[in-house]
């Protein structure tokens, strides 16, 4: 199991540094083309897209990892399954968006142009419900090779395809393009799926049996997936509602729809990300924890359950600290390396420590979900959502303009990794 798990991580580390890499270029190309008001314009849009992915998803995907991880079940039928119950919800969630997206384009986001995006989100989340929970099978069997490489020719696949389409809607509008920029996923999440077919067994055998849902199944991924969901659903429901606020808050207190497009578009595309850069790292080692700690929790061997969590905690470290000083000392560099601008200098020195605790946060997250505490982490979700909302809006009252962001979302991050910290200590000594 040590040497599986050790392989594991350093697959997924290679291939989420490489991911890594193609999001930053693919962010690149984007700023490039579109500028920060389009890449704003985009970033508003991000939340609500954010928001229905997690809907749709219903925490499948962490369900059928942990369940097919204990290794006691038929995986296929368990696969197939939760198929026809997320081909339920993604048809009425598609409903849903085409249904609201004018009113909450023109009413809530206060921009008209967001309304082809919003569309748009509609015929991409089926595609992406059904490439999580493909990677899913593959990381309960800790198979992360398949999943590395579907990846890595998705990235590469939605690269090629900005590169062509943006400049030519460009022509035919902002709105247009950042349209496409979200169309691009239906492609790149088919390319994704293929690529994770081509890795199933050759001698595979799906009997009718196979074929049809169980309701034992079905109850206990549910029992995983409800409090995995309603976490992000409640972090999602936070994300979508940031830019509403921020945006009605700061309008009514005197700030131009420019400027917040703008600002949030700087934070939200340049500074996060790049701050964000080290956590492949974490991700990789939090993704092959949980299948290593689901079986050693589900044999009772808390000693070895309580190494890996400190393991990670500090392999985490040891690549956090570090990028944390580099990106305190040379803000400017990375800022002028990547996007060729200046703007968010200060935000990136201001977020940089606080990025650190989230550096931390995937290990603690996936932990919880492992050691079957999933309602812990909604807890933890919904508590830092909560101030983190309420921060914003007080916040943009004082007129700090988009330092009211920067703040909540400091709190949130402390509020969340404590939360975490407390949990596990509590459960495991």
């Amino acid at each position: 199991m040590k040497e599986k798990f050790i392989i594991s991580t350093i697959i997924l580390m290679i291939g989420g540094f490489l991911t890594k890499i193609l999001g930053m270029i693919i962010k690149i190309v984007m700023t490039r083309l579109m500028g920060s008001e389009g890449i704003g314009l985009y970033m508003l849009i991000l939340p609500t897209f954010s928001l229905f992915i997690a809907l749709a998803q219903a925490g499948f995907p962490i369900a059928l990892s942990k369940l097919i991880a204990e290794d006691n079940r038929n995986n296929k039928k368990l696969f197939f399954s939760l198929i026809p119950i997320s081909l339920l919800i993604n048809i009425l969630l598609m409903i849903i968006i085409i249904a609201i997206a004018p009113y909450l384009s023109i009413n809530l986001l206060h921009d008209e142009r967001c309304l082809l995006g919003l569309y748009a989100i509609a015929l991409v989340i089926p595609f992406t419900t059904l490439s999580s929970l493909c990677r899913s099978y593959f990381f309960g069997k800790q198979k992360m090779l398949p999943h590395v490489l579907s990846n890595i020719t998705e990235d590469i696949f939605r690269l090629i395809l900005m590169l062509v389409g943006i400049p030519f809607f460009l022509e035919k509008g902002l709105k247009y393009a950042v349209c496409y920029t979200i169309l691009v996923n239906v492609v790149s999440e088919l390319v994704s799926i293929l690529i994770l077919f081509f890795f199933l067994p050759k001698n595979v055998k799906i009997k009718k049996s196979d074929l049809l849902p169980s309701k034992i199944y079905i109850k206990d991924s549910l029992d995983i997936s409800i409090p995995n969901t309603t976490s992000r659903l409640i972090g999602s429901i936070g994300y979508f509602l940031e830019p509403i606020i921020l945006t009605s808050t700061l309008l009514y207190v005197g700030y131009s729809n420019q400027y917040i497009i703008t600002e949030y578009g700087i934070i939200s595309g340049y500074v996060l990300p790049i701050l964000l850069l080290p956590s492949f790292f974490t991700l990789a080692i939090s993704q092959s924890l949980l299948p290593t700690i689901t079986k050693l929790y589900y044999k009772n061997n808390l000693k070895e359950v309580k190494r890996k969590i400190k393991q990670a905690i500090t392999f985490s470290l040891l690549i956090g600290i570090p990028a944390t000083i580099i990106f305190i000392v040379y803000p400017t560099f990375f800022l002028k390396l990547i996007y060729n601008t200046n703007d968010g200098v200060n935000y990136m020195m201001f977020l940089a420590p606080f990025c650190l605790l989230q550096y931390i946060q995937a290990p603690l997250s996936f932990t919880l979900d492992a050691i079957g505490k999933s309602k812990d982490n909604m807890k933890a979700t919904l508590y830092g959502t909560i101030i983190r909302i309420l921060f914003l809006f007080m916040l943009s009252l004082f007129k700090i303009g988009v330092w009211s962001l920067l703040i909540s979302t400091s709190i949130n991050i402390c509020v969340i990794t404590f939360y975490n910290i407390k949990k596990i200590r509590k459960y495991l000594n």
